[in-house]
């Protein structure tokens, strides 16, 4: 019997969501994108999905992107359902925004009792929070959050990897 997984990346506005699908799909990225009608500090937003698949192992993964703004919350338990595991991205220069990760995270946890980590993006910029950081300010071992640049297939990989290992106590080769 084939086996596939379905993961779900979260996370506030600007955070990365659909560049980390994007950098691991190896179909056209399903994107819901449109203008965006408020001020979120770039011209068009996701507001229901992103829909990527990466095969890794020879196992489908299924990468189901959540849209970032509160307003779009009712997608977040849509989309959460029957997933394997959660990718929550934040951006590491944008400490503002790390309350409402943690608000998403929150949310979707306690609704959908779902594994998680934590990729904290933009690494490759300076004067970013560290992964050690991040984890301190969600009180979250280190091991459950990871740095990452979300447009590097290499990067974003690694992360994956590491939300599949924590969750299937599998050691994933990363062969893509």
């Amino acid at each position: 019997m084939s086996r596939s997984y379905k993961l779900v990346v979260s996370g506030p506005v600007g955070a990365g969501k659909t560049t980390f699908i994007q950098s691991l799909s190896e179909i056209p990225v399903v994107e819901t994108d449109e203008l965006a009608t408020e001020d979120i500090g770039k011209e068009k937003t996701t507001v229901a999905l992103d829909y990527g698949l990466l095969t890794l192992d020879g196992v489908p993964i299924h990468l189901f992107g959540t849209p970032g703004q509160e307003r779009f919350d009712f997608m977040w338990d849509v989309l959460v359902e029957g997933a394997l595991g959660l990718v929550l991205l934040v951006a590491g220069d944008q400490p503002r925004d790390f309350p409402k990760a943690r608000h998403i995270l929150e949310y979707l946890t306690s609704r959908h009792p779902v594994p998680f980590v934590v990729g904290v993006t933009r690494q490759d910029l300076p004067r970013v929070w560290t992964p050690e950081d991040v984890a301190d300010y969600f009180g979250l071992p280190q091991e459950q959050v990871v740095g990452m640049n979300a447009t590097s297939p290499t990067s974003a990989t690694l992360a994956l990897i590491r939300m599949l290992e924590l969750v299937t106590g599998e050691r994933w080769q990363g062969v893509w």
